[in-house]
């Protein structure tokens, strides 16, 4: 675990970047053994690969997506509900594990 420091994080690329991608595939782990694996992959190639984490102060992050997320979706059939849903969960999985590796879980 990193000494986490708000300021950096502004610079998180080049601060966290070992943080940032041992958080991201721990988050996608665990959905690649919850969900559809096909969904989840093109989730995080398709979308996730686009997002930005912001950390929002108290120990929390947020996860900012790419405009229009099922519309960057392709390869993979699902409705939109069902989209929404698992790439909302993703994005949970993702901010838990961004607490986690920063030492605030």
């Amino acid at each position: 675990m990193a000494d986490f420091d708000p300021e950096k994080f502004e610079d998180k690329y080049a601060n966290y970047f070992p943080e940032l991608q041992q958080a991201y595939k721990n988050a996608f782990n665990r959905m690649n053994d919850q969900y559809d694996s096909e969904l989840v992959h093109a989730i995080d190639q398709q979308v996730l690969n686009e997002s930005e984490p912001f950390y929002e102060g108290d120990g929390e992050f947020r996860i900012e997506l790419p405009d229009d997320p099922y519309d960057r979706l392709t390869g993979v059939l699902v409705e939109r509900d069902r989209f929404e849903e698992v790439l909302e969960r993703h994005v949970e999985e993702i901010e838990t594990e961004l607490q986690r590796v920063f030492g605030f879980a």
